[in-house]
């Protein structure tokens, strides 16, 4: 199964690593990435493989958000056909 990561805070060194150590530390394969600066603002979306996760997707969710509040981010986690049955027009 496939989720998707997004993150959008403001920009300073680190934050890549940071959410990828995270998610390995659960076993989360990152596939893509995506990342930008936006006036400041840093903004990344990651394709992810949680397939062999060592937590239900829904605690990861709600683990990678603390990880987010913690670093002054917004950090989401979403299956990625929730994430695609959002987005369509």
């Amino acid at each position: 199964m496939k989720a998707i990561v997004t993150v959008v805070g403001k920009d300073r060194v680190g934050i890549i690593a940071a959410v990828c150590v995270k998610l390995a530390e659960f076993n989360v394969n990152v596939l893509d990435i995506n990342q930008t600066i936006m006036q400041g603002y840093f903004t990344m979306m990651m394709a992810t493989d949680v397939s062999a996760c060592s937590i239900p997707v829904a605690e990861l969710a709600t683990r990678m958000e603390a990880v987010g509040k913690e670093m002054g981010l917004s950090i989401r986690v979403q299956r990625e056909d929730i994430f695609e049955a959002m987005h369509r027009i």
